[in-house]
Order: C-alpha cells, then sequence, then structure tokens
C-alpha cells in the first residue's frame, strides 16, 4: 500500500470509530488518507480526530468555498487509486445505487472513476430489507466491492449479519482491491484452517446414455466453488472435484475434472487423507446400466432405459472405519419437507453436518442463482441463516467449520 492514495468516506453509524483505527493502520502501511465525513457521521467522530490520524484536513461541505472553487468533489473523487465508504449505511447504499447527489459524499461517490469498496453497517432488518437487497444487487452489478457485513450483537442489542468488518477485515479487502482481487476477504480471524486439508466436490455429475446425450442436473457449482475458494483463503490445502460446470478454477486451489459419479468417486479417494470432506457436488443417483455406443436414434430408441444405482460418495466417506476426515459435511436440496428429510440424511449416512436448502420454491430457487438460503442441521440442533450471496454463505460455512474442527462449536 506505501504511496497508495486511499479515499475514505465515513457515514453516520456507531461502527464509524473503527475507520479511527483503520485509518492509523493504513497510515501504518505507508498509505495516504483523504477523508471525507458525511453530516451523520460526525455525530460519531469529530473531523479533528479524522483529521489528526489521517494526517489531512477533512472533507465534509459541498459548497465549501475555498474547497470548491476547483471543483473539488470532482478533483477529490478523481486523485484516488481506491474510495472506501466505511460505513457504509442503508441511506448511503440507497444514494449510491439510485444516483443521489444531495451531500459532499454521495456527490463525489458518482463523480469518481476509480474503484469502490464498501463495508456496510447497520440494523440487521435493514440489512435484509428487500430495499437493501435490492440497492446491494445493483451495487454489485457496478462492480462496487462488498466487505461484510458479519454476524454479531448490535449496538440497539439484537443479533445478526449487519455489524462492520473490523478494521483487519477492510484492510484486507483495500489490500486485495489494489492488487485488483476483487474475491470477498474472510472475516477477521478466521484463519483457522490453516495446515489443513480439505476436499469439497462441486457441480453436476453427467451419465452418458450414448455418445452425444446424458444424464444430469441444474447444479451450476457455484456453491461447492465458492467453499473451495473460502477453505483456501483460510488457510487450508484444498483439492475441489468438480463435475462439469461454465466456471474457473478457485485460485490457490487444486481442482481435478471429472465427469460421471464413478470419476468423482475414484478422485475423492485419491484426494484423501482430509480433516474435512465437503459434498456440495450434485451427484446423480443412478446411471444408464448399458451406455449405446452409438447414437440413438428416434426410429430405434428404447422405451425405456435400464438404470443403475451410483455409489453414494457421501455415506462411503461418512462410513469410513479407517481414515474418515474428521468432519463430512453434505448437502441436501429438498423441494418438500426440509428439515424433516435434512434430519434424516443426516443420521443415514452418518455425517457430522447437512447444510440444508430449499430448492422447490422458485422465489427461493438456488440453482444457478447467486444467493443460497441454507440452515445447518447437526446431531446438536439446526440453525438457519439469512439469504445471503453463495461467497457469504461459503465464508460462513468454513468459519462454522473451522470452529467445529477447533472443537470451539456444537455439532
Amino acid at each position: 500500500m506505501q504511496a497508495k492514495r486511499i479515499l475514505l468516506v465515513i457515514g453516520g453509524g456507531v461502527a464509524a470509530y473503527k475507520t479511527l483505527e483503520l485509518i492509523r493502520r493504513l497510515r501504518e502501511q505507508g498509505a495516504r488518507v483523504r477523508a471525507v465525513l458525511t453530516a451523520a457521521g460526525k455525530q460519531f467522530v469529530t473531523p479533528l480526530s479524522v483529521a489528526s490520524l489521517a494526517g489531512s484536513p477533512v472533507f465534509d461541505d459541498l459548497f465549501s468555498l475555498t474547497d470548491e472553487t476547483e471543483i473539488g468533489h470532482i478533483q477529490i473523487s478523481r486523485e484516488a487509486d481506491l474510495v472506501v465508504v466505511a460505513p457504509a449505511t442503508a441511506d448511503l447504499l440507497a444514494k449510491m445505487a439510485q444516483g443521489h447527489a444531495d451531500d459532499l459524499a454521495s456527490t463525489l461517490l458518482l463523480a469518481t472513476d476509480k474503484k469502490i469498496l464498501v463495508a456496510p453497517a447497520m440494523n440487521l432488518r435493514m440489512w435484509l430489507h428487500p430495499a437493501t437487497r435490492r440497492n446491494v444487487a445493483l451495487l454489485r452489478g457496478d462492480g462496487v466491492i462488498f466487505v461484510g457485513p458479519e454476524e454479531g450483537d448490535m449496538a440497539c442489542g439484537e443479533y445478526g449479519p449487519g455489524r462492520m468488518s473490523e478494521p483487519a477485515a477492510i484492510l484486507a479487502a483495500i489490500d486485495a482491491a489494489l492488487r485488483g482481487d476483487t474475491t470477498i476477504p474472510l472475516p477477521g480471524g478466521v484463519l483457522g484452517l490453516a495446515g489443513r486439508r480439505v476436499v469439497v466436490t462441486s457441480g453436476p455429475t453427467h451419465e452418458p446414455i450414448d455418445p452425444v446425450r446424458y444424464l444430469g442436473n441444474r447444479s451450476s457449482g457455484k456453491q461447492g466453488h465458492a467453499i473451495a475458494a473460502a477453505a483456501a483463503r483460510a488457510g487450508a490445502e484444498v483439492v475441489l472435484v468438480s463435475g462439469p460446470v461454465e466456471l474457473q478454477d478457485p485460485p490457490g486451489v487444486a481442482t481435478r475434472h471429472v465427469s460421471t459419479a464413478a470419476e468423482m468417486l475414484a478422485a475423492v479417494e485419491a484426494a484423501l487423507p482430509a480433516d474435512i470432506f465437503i459434498a456440495a457436488a450434485a451427484v446423480s443417483d443412478w446411471r444408464v446400466g448399458e451406455i449405446a455406443a452409438q447414437k440413438l436414434k428416434k426410429g430405434g430408441a428404447p422405451t425405456a432405459l435400464p438404470l443403475v444405482e451410483n455409489p453414494d460418495i457421501l455415506a462411503l466417506l461418512a462410513q469410513r472405519q479407517e481414515a474418515r476426515p474428521r468432519l463430512v459435511v453434505g448437502f441436501a436440496a429438498e423441494t418438500e419437507n426440509l428439515l424433516d428429510n435434512a434430519q434424516a440424511k443426516l443420521a443415514r449416512k452418518n455425517c457430522d453436518v447437512i447444510v440444508a436448502n430449499d430448492v422447490g420454491d422458485k422465489a427461493a430457487g438456488v440453482m444457478g442463482e447467486e444467493e443460497n438460503q441454507v440452515t445447518i442441521v447437526t446431531r446438536g440442533g439446526t440453525q438457519t441463516w439469512p439469504r445471503l450471496r453463495k461467497e457469504h454463505v461459503a465464508l460462513k460455512l468454513i468459519a462454522y467449520l473451522s470452529k467445529l474442527l477447533e472443537g470451539r462449536g456444537d455439532a
């Protein structure tokens, strides 16, 4: 970050106090910081404290006679290498999404041609409100990078997603953004998989009928690939066994490409031993008993296809007597009776964790979508997480499994 120019927009929220520590850390790493305080932000931190730490004057007035003689809001927005908004309140996100420009902060955010990183902070109901979700989706589509929010206790006394990420996590996100890496960094402190080995399966399997046709499903592999990427960022050695998908291999992950369930099983067994096995792939339950050597023609096509049951990869690993991974995690994509089916699968296959999601409701569709809502099912109970982007689901799952592995969680 040496000599990098960071423009920090401080919104109005209790979490604004964290920006003082963020400024200090940025300056320690050689960054140059200029700060803009919103009117609400000044209710939580003072211009004097921000200016003292930043080593430069604080900007807060769109109509300043001294700053605006040279169209200051344009100049400020263009000089930075990166624009950071922390805390990014619901109001600031709404202004950014809708292109409002009624104060200095929103005006320079509209006028900038530089990359923008936001660290949201708000009450969990505000974060989960459909209006905020729409604004976040619009901003992501515009290329805005998000770090957080994280789950935890709120100043208002509630608990849930909406806490601003800690300065260390925001600093890591700034460093990644400056290097051109726009993937979501792990929340601070979630590095518990260093030295661990994680095997993840992802995507569908394709079971051939003839040389051009196959049995398959709608799995995109987005969730499994996000989990593999999150595990790698947590310091693990990761092997991803992927069925046919239209996704790039995650960085820092050893990816094995397969097509059929039998090939996936062989690749998983070759990747063992492992500390954690996460079966996120949608493996076909059946394959055709006899694959036609030539393309089947309409006139000569069989009226029925004899099917043979595929190996149950999840059950085979969970029920191993030797070299069983310490944590075996399965997925349950259900169209009805979500919890009953997930709990039955947990017991039947001897898993440690089942990640259950409902794929029957169109409004909560999962396969191929960017978001997911899951329920974590263990022998100790269940917990339902809010609907999140799949990257966030992956980060939360890896954080959760890291604690389980260390004996700090309840399975």
